[in-house]
């Protein structure tokens, strides 16, 4: 039952209404026993910044926001934080009391905590490769910096935008030509698909895994479906996979905490619930 006393936070995007994200935050509304609604808010871009400045005299404490606004939300913002500087965009909206907006990017600390929860003791010492140039290739470079490792084999079918992202964030960024994404596997501890390919109604993406060593980390930023073709491989040939879903998990976390008072877990039954009818 939603009460004058209800804390508000929501999702806005266009469209909007295939997000997980309402299904993620009311089960932890509900699990922690926190007076709180989350909404899906539909809103055209043309409107974003109107809607989003009109949020705090509703009653809302933040929100997250989705494609394609992400850009747009760190513009209108008075407070961002590095990671969402750096990565250049946000995901996740602030209200503070003194009528200011803060934006956040939670997107490379949902990518870094699921791949330490779902695969302890990866190897950080060791290159990681990344296939895609993108917007979520952008969270998953600063997230590996961070954690130090040593070398990223970058991959990208338009190799401008590879070398773009490299010019921008540093020296351990390589560039390699797509034809040679196969050999960039050689001794790296991770494998990182940030692109479409794999996502239901996408071919899959080609790559043969052989040249992966046999303790490496396969990972797959799509979660519909959740076994991708790319993991499938991986598995077959024994491979530790890690699939997108729990990124999603994750990244939702600090929102939460911010909007709510509570950091919440990322639990087995959260799991299934958000991913109820995922193939």
């Amino acid at each position: 039952m939603i009460k004058g006393s209800t804390k508000l936070a929501g999702v806005i995007g266009w469209p909007v209404k295939h997000s997980r994200s309402p299904r993620l935050h009311g089960f932890w509304a509900k699990h922690y026993g926190i007076d709180a609604a989350y909404v899906p808010l539909a809103v055209k871009p043309e409107d974003f910044d109107a809607a989003v400045r009109a949020l705090p005299k509703l009653g809302f404490a933040g929100a997250n926001v989705t494609v394609p606004h992400k850009e747009a939300a760190l513009k209108l913002a008075d407070i961002v934080d590095p990671s969402a500087q750096r990565i250049g965009a946000a995901n996740t909206l602030i209200f503070h009391a003194d009528g200011k907006i803060e934006a956040r990017n939670t997107d490379a600390f949902g990518f870094g905590a699921h791949l330490t929860q779902s695969a302890p003791g990866w190897r950080k010492d060791r290159p990681a490769v990344v296939l895609g140039s993108g917007g979520a290739a952008r969270a998953i470079l600063v997230s590996l910096l961070d954690d130090g490792v040593p070398e990223i084999r970058l991959a990208n079918r338009t190799r401008a935008r590879a070398d773009n992202l490299a010019k921008e964030f540093g020296a351990k960024i390589r560039v390699v030509d797509w034809n040679a994404r196969e050999a960039a596997l050689d001794g790296a501890g991770l494998l990182v698909n940030t692109t479409t390919q794999g996502m239901d109604g996408q071919p899959a993406i080609e790559i043969d895994l052989a040249r992966l060593p046999a303790d490496a980390v396969v990972n797959d930023l799509v979660y519909v479906p959740l076994e991708t073709p790319l993991l499938a491989q991986a598995r077959q040939r024994g491979l530790k996979t890690v699939d997108g879903l729990g990124m999603l998990l994750h990244q939702g976390r600090p929102g939460f905490a911010a909007w709510f008072g509570t950091m919440p877990d990322v639990t087995p039954e959260l799991r299934a619930f958000v991913g109820e009818g995922l193939k």
